[in-house]
């Protein structure tokens, strides 16, 4: 595995593999890698004919009052891990090179970067967004994996990537969980015992809207309501946000939306009916964590 930590290092080996016509996978992370970054590795290795990840805890993401400096790294046991998966490219830029001059240029995708964790984290996914245009302006690959925790993520940069007529194809890949249902988070790291079985009930407010939308139920607030019940058995969870939304525009979705026939319902809304996407987020402790379910209206 060749480990590029500059630009001027990295482009020219992703620019080589372009030439010889061979398909570039990217897997853009944080570090601190966990079951669910190495499935995204492996769904790139089954579609791709060279590799790359990238490690880089992106402070442009981070609010002035949450854990950038604490973010877990563990950069030699991230190398062994994707060492043994035989990935092709790493790069691990610093701060300074991925932001030579200080962060004064921005990418924002408006109408989207304000929904979900963008309305409580403010200038969240402004950050993202822009160390993605970085990364993709450095790599150029093919095809970039995400994972469908950070469904909103996913939703912003596929359309930020349209917008600006970036030639990679965004790749989703499904929400690797724990035995008892937690979704793999580097975060979850800060959470003591107590803390992570408390964690769970995330995941049990999810499954109590995916089971009543599953017995007939289409009230959106009906199921939030009943979602909102599991949650509250929790004293250590403080909810965040709990939303059932289209997943492409993160607008809520009406049970009008859902109830009607696609040919009764104007193409936007029609388009809307064949899925929606139950977000949460949640504070345990002082960790905010989050996690969704998709649901198939169709």
């Amino acid at each position: 595995m060749k480990i590029c930590k500059t630009v001027s290092e990295m482009r020219p080996v992703c620019r080589a593999a372009n030439r010889e016509d061979r398909r570039l996978g990217f897997v853009p992370t944080m570090g601190a890698l966990h079951e669910g970054h190495l499935s995204l590795v492996r769904a790139a290795k089954t579609q791709a004919d060279v590799v790359a990840v990238s490690i880089f805890v992106n402070p442009s993401q981070f609010g002035p009052n949450e854990d950038f400096s604490k973010y877990p790294r563990m950069f030699e046991r991230d190398c062994d891990l994707l060492k043994k998966e035989g990935v092709d490219l790493l790069f691990a830029p610093s701060v300074e090179e991925m932001y030579p001059g200080g962060i004064v240029t921005w990418v924002t995708v408006e109408g989207l970067s304000d929904k979900l964790c963008g309305g409580s984290r403010p200038g969240h996914f402004r950050g993202v967004t822009t160390v993605l245009a970085k990364l993709f302006n450095i790599v150029e690959p093919d095809l970039a994996f995400f994972g469908q925790k950070d469904a909103a993520q996913v939703a912003i940069i596929r359309r930020m990537v349209r917008d600006l007529h970036f030639p990679v194809q965004i790749v989703g890949c499904p929400i690797v969980r724990e035995s008892d249902g937690l979704a793999m988070s580097s975060r979850n790291a800060y959470l003591d015992p107590q803390q992570r079985r408390s964690a769970l009930a995330l995941h049990r407010a999810l499954l109590e809207i995916e089971g009543a939308f599953g017995r007939g139920e289409q009230d959106p607030e009906t199921l939030i309501s009943a979602a909102k019940q599991v949650i509250l058995q929790e004293s250590a969870v403080r909810l965040d946000y709990l939303e059932i939304v289209d997943p492409d525009s993160l607008e809520p979705i009406s049970q009008t939306a859902w109830g009607q026939p696609p040919s009764a319902v104007r193409p936007s809304a029609a388009r809307r009916s064949r899925s929606a996407l139950v977000a949460i987020a949640a504070f345990v402790g002082t960790t905010r964590l989050i996690d969704n379910v998709v649901l198939n209206l169709a």
